[in-house]
């Protein structure tokens, strides 16, 4: 139940850690938590394209059973959401796309609620686990919400050309 939680936790605390230890790139809590996001969207898309079979993580099948009924081509839509989820996680991690994928992702994660409620009231299970129950999921989404929308917020201003891509051209990461 709180896997997909500590998807976020983990690489955000060792992003941060790695920040303490002078990488500028994770010079900030903010940075580490939007990129551990990133990490957490790169594992949970990679679902929406592997067979079911594959383990003990869900696969595109069990993804499919989350669709609610009313919603056309679910195989089509759980496909789309895995691409929107690899593009929102590249997006978070270069600075000037960072914004902009913040709204996005927040945006996905509130049009995937009704997948995920129909989930939990449907006792839909996941990856051979049991549904996730309703009063995880909702507050569980409303955090990756919250999370995206932190990267809506403008960031403080870079010491210069060499902070903010790490000597790496065109890789902006300011905050």
């Amino acid at each position: 139940m709180f896997g997909t939680l500590m998807l976020i936790t983990v690489p955000a605390v060792l992003f941060r850690l790695l920040g303490a230890l002078g990488v500028g790139r994770f010079a900030t809590w903010r940075v580490s938590v939007l990129h551990g996001l990133a990490v957490m969207l790169v594992l949970t898309a990679s679902a929406h394209f592997l067979p079911s079979a594959v383990g003990p993580v869900p696969g595109h099948h069990d993804l499919v059973a989350m669709v609610p009924p009313y919603v056309p081509l679910p195989r089509l839509a759980v496909y789309a959401t895995g691409v929107l989820e690899l593009l929102g996680a590249a997006g978070l991690v270069l600075y000037r796309t960072r914004r902009s994928a913040g709204l996005g992702l927040a945006a996905l994660f509130v049009l995937m609620l009704p997948a995920n409620v129909h989930a939990a009231v449907e006792h839909i299970p996941l990856g051979g686990e049991p549904a996730t129950p309703l009063w995880f999921r909702i507050p569980e989404q409303v955090v990756f919400i919250c999370v995206a929308l932190w990267a809506r917020l403008p960031g403080r201003a870079a010491a210069g050309p060499d902070h903010r891509s790490g000597g790496v051209p065109g890789l902006d990461v300011a905050q």
